[in-house]
């Protein structure tokens, strides 16, 4: 694999000195600068590449180049921003940069009811409760018509659980849903968050999707052209939430996506923790079939403590994803095609020695973005390598 670490530029806490010393080789970044829908110039993608490459690495992959809401609504002015996303492509393409991830979810990115769910050892990692934010969605947010969207059984114990929660923890429910996090969007207050759902009535399922095979399809010339690979990112939860539909959840979904997106360059970004936010999806299983076209990867895991409650693992390799196994399938796909995948460890715990260097710098970690988990997670990584390779010498 190559060794990948997701870097925020020069706001991040993290520095590119201290990414290198991790042992990472390819560094996933983005213009986090630019709006949706905005032209990336090359003059600022060669900036930042530059800054990556001085310090003994290379921007291979982009994370994000977000869709405008208008191109997923398919309303407004979303012509002109599927214009500049090409525009975007091309310039990124002419610096040499071909891997860029995205995801096609409403409103939202990857979304938590904590994002400081404490474990055994004191380290602090992100949590996902549906009953949370179920009880935030039914009796804070007051959605009109959620109470249609869950079932009885749901509403009861969302109701139970949201009467436990004192007012500083509702508020952390509510943060963890509206506070805008690195690379999405900004801090949003509940109505404007209203606002911002009640302007995707209308658009189901089937719809949302015809709006993704459109976009994909209408950028693949430009992919085949230059050689760009798009790898969509799975919905995190992969599963609807405050009614907003989700497209790219499991096999079934990512099969559809290939079949109606033909161009070799449509392709996915593995990621094990959204992918495992399904106990029913199968991750290994995943990879044997659509390997081909996985562009990039995200490995983590997680471990649940209700069919409903999951959290991020202690550890990148136990949980609920065999990444073992699926590790062997991945080194497979490498050697079929001859080249390696960047891989980079996700959502690292939040441990004493990064509140440690947040004192000392004046900057706190992006949750699930500390350095000392992502450090452990990409050396739990890298060992699991070396080990199968070891022992199955044919990988």
């Amino acid at each position: 694999m190559k060794q990948g670490w997701r870097w925020y530029g020069d706001a991040d806490a993290i520095t590119l000195k201290e990414i290198r010393q991790a042992g990472v080789t390819d560094v996933v970044a983005a213009l986090y600068e630019r709006k949706p829908g905005e032209v990336w110039p090359v003059a600022e993608i060669k900036a930042r590449q530059k800054k990556v490459k001085d310090a003994g690495m290379t921007w291979s992959v982009v994370e994000s180049v977000p869709i405008h809401e208008d191109i997923k609504k398919h309303t407004g002015d979303y012509l002109k921003y599927v214009e500049n996303y090409k525009k975007t492509l091309r310039n990124l393409a002419k610096c040499g940069i071909k891997t860029v991830c995205y995801n096609f979810m409403p409103v939202l990115d990857w979304t938590r009811s904590n994002l400081e769910y404490a474990l055994p050892d004191g380290s602090t990692c992100l949590e996902y409760n549906e009953y949370e934010l179920a009880g935030f969605d039914l009796f804070y947010l007051k959605r009109p018509g959620a109470e249609k969207e869950y079932d009885k059984k749901t509403i009861a114990r969302a109701k139970k659980t949201w009467d436990k929660l004192d007012k500083k923890e509702r508020k952390r429910v509510a943060d963890a849903v509206l506070c805008g996090l690195p690379g999405t969007v900004d801090d949003l207050t509940p109505e404007e968050f209203l606002a911002q759902l009640k302007t995707y009535e209308g658009i189901d399922d089937r719809k949302l999707r015809e709006n993704m095979y459109w976009f994909l399809n209408e950028i693949s010339p430009v992919l085949d052209e230059t050689g760009v690979n798009m790898c969509i990112h799975p919905d995190d939860p992969p599963h609807p939430i405050f009614g907003l539909p989700r497209i790219l959840s499991n096999a079934k979904d990512i099969a559809e996506m290939y079949k109606r997106c033909p161009s070799k360059h449509v392709g996915l970004t593995l990621c094990t923790g959204s992918l495992g936010g399904d106990p029913a999806n199968d991750a290994v299983e995943i990879m044997k079939k659509f390997g081909k076209r996985v562009f990039f990867c995200h490995f983590r895991n997680l471990e649940y403590t209700d069919d409903k409650v999951f959290h991020e693992s202690q550890c990148h390799l136990c949980g609920q994803t065999n990444i073992p196994k699926l590790f062997e399938e991945f080194l497979k796909e490498e050697k079929r095609r001859g080249e390696k995948i960047v891989v980079r460890p996700d959502h690292g715990r939040l441990m004493e020695i990064d509140d440690e260097l947040a004192k000392l710098k004046g900057k706190k970690c992006y949750c699930g973005y500390s350095y000392g988990g992502r450090l452990i997670g990409l050396a739990e990584l890298r060992g699991l390598e070396i080990g199968l390779k070891y022992a199955k010498k044919g990988l």
